[in-house]
């Protein structure tokens, strides 16, 4: 007998991988930036795993809703940024905004090797449709946040990979290179539409996803 997961199931093996991803990131964010000091997301209840703390109205609900709408394998999405007050981080206050930054993607390669390890449970699984839809889920799990962590690191504000660059550049470069925040978005965005982006992420996505997907055994 031919096993399949109907279109239901299919779309909760994406969706719940994407919450998991899309909130740890925002959570490791808060939590380091309490770590080192600031605790402006705990004060604003930003610190929880329930993603409905981090709901974005654009990159949770209607950007993963068209594509769900649209077919296809590829879903992807953000959270709410979780606030952070670089002024309040007493700890470590030279590097603290860096280690901020650099929380977010680590927080995602973490939970891909998550998703990797649990594959291996999956032979213990008595129902044969259950074990397929975890299967979906674990690979939609590994590579969602391969993406996530790998497009968080392209170095342009607002993205963690532009906070790690204005971290690492002199005073007066770093104010300069900070401006280019109000206009991120719509860089990104033309840096999608040409392909550019690929130049960036292309290989590191391929890598790391090949890497996580070799220890879960794919």
């Amino acid at each position: 007998m031919d096993m399949a997961l109907s279109d239901e199931q299919a779309i909760i093996a994406k969706i719940l991988p994407l919450l998991f991803a899309i909130t740890m990131h925002e959570v490791a964010h808060g939590y380091m930036a309490k770590f080192l000091g600031d605790d402006t997301a705990d004060r604003q209840g930003r610190l929880t795993l329930n993603p409905i703390a981090h709901i974005d109205l654009l990159g949770t609900i209607i950007i993963p809703g068209i594509m769900l709408a649209m077919g296809g394998n590829f879903l992807f999405g953000w959270a709410k940024p979780v606030p952070v007050n670089g002024a309040r981080i007493t700890r470590y206050p030279r590097w603290g905004m860096l280690m901020v930054a650099l929380a977010g993607p680590s927080a995602n390669v973490l939970m891909a090797i998550f998703w990797a390890a649990l594959f291996h449970a999956v032979p213990h699984i008595g129902n044969e449709l259950h074990a397929l839809g975890l299967v979906e889920m674990i690979k939609f799990g590994i590579s969602f946040n391969i993406i996530l962590a790998v497009f968080n690191m392209v170095p342009i504000p607002p993205l963690d990979g532009g906070r790690v660059v204005v971290e690492l550049l002199p005073y007066n470069l770093a104010q300069k290179y900070s401006q280019i925040e109000p206009y991120g978005f719509y860089i990104l965005l033309g840096l999608m539409f040409t392909g550019i982006i690929n130049v960036f992420v292309g290989l590191p996505i391929v890598l790391l996803r090949g890497l996580m997907m070799g220890i879960a055994g794919f």
